[in-house]
């Protein structure tokens, strides 16, 4: 069979003392590399250089591979005229860096259900319970905004990193516009699943991660509306984000787009593989994707609920929909010391713990509002993509009932 962009390459992969073949079922937190980006990074090696400004043939092919990759990503997110695409080094660092160029004074609105990266490096933050129904946030938000003044932002996941519920985010978007709040998406989970759209999702800022993405080299973008980007101090001073600097401290001028913000070398190597995986995946055929996904999340869950002492959490409830993520309550079990033997035994690699969502994991586990991070399980993390196959599902499921069958934790 001909090779495809998003095969994932390093598979199958052995395990010593595994009795078959690695399944890898951690994609939430690092999605496994495709050929697309290995092959883009093995084209680029030969001809790498620096970026902008040199004359050699190195630096002008890097520098045009550079722009090139920013034009792929802009198109993969739906970037409109006038938006600006700056590339970062994950989610965390493009949420971070626009948390940094809001306006003074600008309240952010959130759910405590987001991941620390959205949750952490607002400013003002009004921070809401995370809803039990979509309805809820809804009616949640309206009551928050009401009677806000001063720019406000409402910053909200796309797909959720532990229960991988897609959540109402153009419902949620209409009703911050209509507060003239702007809106932020975190999606970083939801890039990976499902097309993505700045327009259609009603955001005026997204982001997302090259690793969860089939890219792991290190690559991250934030894409949205440029004017508070452009009139905030650079996210890094040095380099590339100055156009001019004097003679004297503070005579300087700073560079406006992207370059403002992505002050030293960048990172190439990263921005055109992720660029590469865009491109693979908006030539590929999105709806088979997301259909063979979807048969696959429902045969993993169908077999997770016959597995005694395994409960599926959720915020929505079980029919809401979602991406290939699922979480697991273990009462009576140790989530890690679980998550140890399926990798151990059985080589199947999975994840345990708060998925830095403490809060909403807390929530879900019923350990309250005011649990110490430590005094918390946490829960069992099951997560595929692209490469993933029934057979994978099957064997987590009957290494899960066994490993829980027999431990006395």
């Amino acid at each position: 069979m001909p090779s495809s962009p998003l095969d994932v390459i390093g598979s199958p992969l052995d395990v010593i003392g595994a009795d078959d073949d690695f399944v890898h079922l951690d994609y939430a937190a690092s999605a496994p590399c495709v050929r697309a980006a290995a092959d883009a990074v093995h084209h680029l090696l030969p001809r790498y250089g620096s970026v902008h400004r040199g004359t050699g043939v190195r630096s002008q092919a890097s520098t045009l591979a550079y722009e090139l990759a920013r034009d792929v990503v802009a198109e993969f997110v739906g970037a409109r005229p006038g938006d600006t695409v700056v590339f970062t080094r994950n989610t965390t660092d493009a949420l971070n860096l626009l948390a940094r160029a809001l306006p003074a004074g600008t309240t952010t609105v959130q759910f405590d259900g987001e991941h620390h990266a959205n949750l952490l490096p607002w400013p003002n933050p009004l921070r809401l319970p995370a809803p039990a129904s979509p309805d809820e946030a809804v009616g949640s938000l309206k009551g928050a905004l009401d009677g806000l003044s001063g720019p406000v932002v409402f910053t909200v996941t796309g797909a959720s990193n532990v229960t991988g519920e897609v959540w109402p985010v153009r419902e949620l978007a209409d009703v911050a516009h209509s507060y003239g709040a702007r809106v932020v998406v975190d999606a970083a989970q939801l890039a990976p699943h499902v097309p993505i759209d700045l327009d259609d999702l009603g955001a005026d800022y997204l982001a997302l991660s090259g690793h969860k993405l089939y890219a792991p080299f290190g690559a991250g973008v934030l894409a949205g509306r440029s004017d508070w980007l452009d009139a905030a101090e650079p996210y890094l001073a040095g380099g590339g984000a100055s156009a001019a600097v004097g003679d004297r401290p503070g005579e300087l001028t700073w560079a406006t787009g992207a370059a403002r913000h992505e002050g030293g070398t960048p990172n190439l190597l990263g921005a055109v593989a992720l660029a590469a995986v865009c491109d693979a995946f908006t030539a590929a055929d999105r709806a088979v994707l997301h259909r063979q996904e979807q048969e696959l999340l429902a045969r993993l869950r169908a077999g997770l609920a016959g597995v005694p002492g395994a409960t599926e959490v959720s915020l929505f409830g079980p029919d809401h929909p979602r991406v290939g993520i699922v979480s697991l309550a273990l009462p009576g079990h140790d989530p890690a010391e679980v998550a140890q033997r399926l990798g151990r035994e059985h080589g199947i690699g999975v994840r345990a713990g708060q998925f830095c969502a403490h809060p909403l994991v807390r929530r879900l586990t019923g350990a309250g509002r005011t649990g110490a991070c430590g005094d918390v399980p946490g829960l069992l993390r099951i997560s595929f993509g692209v490469g993933s196959t029934g057979r994978d599902a099957d064997r987590v499921v009957a290494a899960l009932a066994t490993v829980l069958g027999t431990d006395r934790t």
